[in-house]
């Protein structure tokens, strides 16, 4: 957003809002399965109703296509709505998808080094950070993934999303993994995928001593054969690190990215049209993707940075396609974390929710 001091000149708009000068058109011909259906007509209640509600899916349900016919009919009904995320992949991904669900609407996707955009967006998708610029905006505010890192540790950033909606307005929440803060009165459970399959379940594997070998610039034998074998069926994978020095001096040539990379965009496009067989990451990556057939590796799966809620976010990036529905997710660890175990807990705890 650049610098801002206590002695710079902040501007608002007092006049009259601007008045709209397209029509809504509602283009999205998928099926939604009968679990979706309920949550979707669930929370589009909740809006209609002025009450705020929590969407609590486990991943890859189909959250996004479930915000669909609530946002809709909030266009319908002359209102402005902003849907929020703690992390800019999760609205380059959104981005696209809402231009062609809504292809008649101005939207707009606000983050860090975004390109300026013309009109009168009445449908803005934004980093929470990009909220500051808003004050009494938005008639309908959802916040997706609310239990990411920064939003859930940052009271301000909080305050932000409050602030740009509009005093009456009330404020959604969407996330697969919610913090007891954001319980609410209204709220849907889908415990199940869009395809109909379990979630795969991650599978602890030990790395003895990885750190003292990647210091040395030595793969350890385990991890490379993983990624060895990934290669060599050409299967994308992703394989999350603990810390950016780590990721930074992991021996080899396989691109990688962190929260400050230039060409992050650019990096995980290209896992994704199989233009690289895998990528290094860091957390910035456990939400927000969806990138078809990825297998995952966490290394160091029991530092502290990988709590219960990320390691379960990471495994969600695993069997999103019903068209590859499983997927190989494994813990290298140096000593097995109450996180991981809490975390492989939960998924099973949601397959048998599913199964019974």
């Amino acid at each position: 957003m650049g610098r801002v001091s206590s002695c710079s000149e902040l501007m608002t708009w007092a006049k009259e809002p601007a008045i709209r000068t397209t029509k809504d058109i509602f283009n999205w011909n998928g099926q939604l399965t009968p679990l979706q259906q309920k949550a979707s007509e669930e929370l589009l209640r909740s809006v209609q109703n002025n009450q705020s509600h929590l969407l609590h899916a486990v991943c890859g349900a189909g959250k996004t296509e479930l915000l669909f016919p609530s946002i809709y009919a909030s266009l319908q009904a002359g209102k402005r709505v902003c849907v929020a995320a703690p992390r800019t992949d999760v609205i380059l991904e959104l981005f696209p998808r809402f231009q062609k669900v809504f292809p008649k609407t101005i939207i707009h996707a606000l983050y860090g080094g975004a390109p300026d955009q013309e009109g009168f967006a009445t449908l803005i998708l934004a980093t929470t950070h990009q909220l500051y610029r808003f004050e009494r905006a938005f008639d309908v505010v959802f916040v997706d993934e609310a239990d990411a890192f920064p939003y859930y540790a940052d009271k301000t950033l909080q305050q932000a999303v409050v602030k740009a909606a509009k005093p009456e307005a009330t404020i959604h929440y969407v996330t697969a993994t919610p913090t007891d803060s954001l319980q609410t009165t209204n709220q849907s459970i889908l415990s199940r995928r869009y395809h109909g399959h379990p979630l795969p379940v991650p599978r602890f594997d030990s790395l003895w001593g990885y750190t003292r070998q990647l210091k040395k610039g030595i793969v350890p034998k385990k991890l490379q054969q993983w990624m060895d074998d990934k290669i060599q069926n050409n299967i994308p994978f992703l394989v999350f690190l603990p810390t950016i020095e780590m990721l930074d001096h992991f021996p080899g040539d396989l691109p990688r990215v962190h929260a400050e990379h230039p060409e992050r965009k650019e990096r995980v496009m290209q896992l994704r049209e199989k233009k690289v067989p895998g990528l290094l990451t860091t957390t910035i990556l456990e939400r927000g993707i969806t990138i078809e057939n990825v297998h995952v590796a966490v290394v160091g799966a029991e530092q502290t940075i990988f709590t219960a809620s990320a390691l379960i976010q990471i495994s969600g990036r695993v069997g999103r396609s019903s068209s590859y529905p499983d997927g190989d997710i494994v813990f290298f660890h140096h000593g097995i974390s109450h996180a991981m175990d809490e975390a492989k807990e939960e998924i099973e705890r949601w397959n048998e929710l599913s199964f019974v």
